[in-house]
């Protein structure tokens, strides 16, 4: 909470990711799902939940070429990613909203991403507000990426290891076919704290799981 409170600057490869106090500051996961995530050159790629916009600039320094969109609902948040794609001459648009809400056409992106609020409303482990489902559930998120998925594109997220079968319900029900999956822990000692799963809207059945990481 303190990281948050300060805001606070990082370099990622070519670009620079910066936040104000009170945006939710980069952290491990988004660190993680960044790399995890599959990516070509020139996809249309839409940030679900974007904050300050640093999984958009994480896939950035990756591929070339990108178009990059971000639904976020807070407006500091929405207005700090519009500031770091402005700053890092990066083409896009942030939509300031809510993302089961959205303006966009259906199926015009390759990728949807998201570092989604983790905890259901009243399970005990909330997290705080900006990791509790109080404004948006794992249901409704996967409906918006089924929805945003071109056939055939993909949807990434990361998610805690013990709601795995609630991830996989989510996207099966949604037509998101579960195609891979790595979870990650903070060392070898500890178990795994963090799941990334990656689906395809209308893949065939079929579950690659990755060697799990470090964070």
């Amino acid at each position: 909470m303190e990281k948050r409170r300060r805001g606070g600057r990082e370099q990622l490869g070519p670009y620079t990711l910066a936040w104000p106090a009170g945006v939710f500051p980069l952290g491990s996961d988004a660190l993680a799902l960044g790399d995890f995530a599959s990516l070509r050159p020139g996809w249309r790629v839409c940030d679900l939940g974007t904050g300050s916009g640093a999984l958009l600039l994480l896939l950035a320094r990756r591929a070339d070429a990108l178009y990059l969109t971000g639904v976020e609902q807070d407006p500091l948040s929405a207005r700090t990613a519009r500031e770091n794609l402005a700053q890092n001459g990066l083409p896009g648009e942030i939509l300031l909203g809510d993302l089961r809400e959205l303006p966009l056409p259906a199926g015009q992106f390759d990728l949807v991403i998201s570092n989604p609020p983790y905890f259901p409303v009243g399970s005990g482990t909330s997290g705080g507000p900006a990791r509790s489902e109080m404004f948006c559930t794992l249901e409704q998120l996967c409906a918006c990426a089924a929805r945003l998925t071109r056939n055939g594109g993909r949807f990434a997220l990361c998610h805690r290891p013990e709601r795995l079968a609630d991830v996989i319900c989510a996207l099966r029900a949604h037509h998101l076919e579960p195609k891979r999956m790595k979870l990650a822990s903070h060392s070898p000692d500890h178990p795994p704290s963090l799941l990334l799963m990656e689906a395809v809207r209308q893949g065939r059945p079929g579950l690659t799981v990755d060697t799990a990481v470090s964070l």
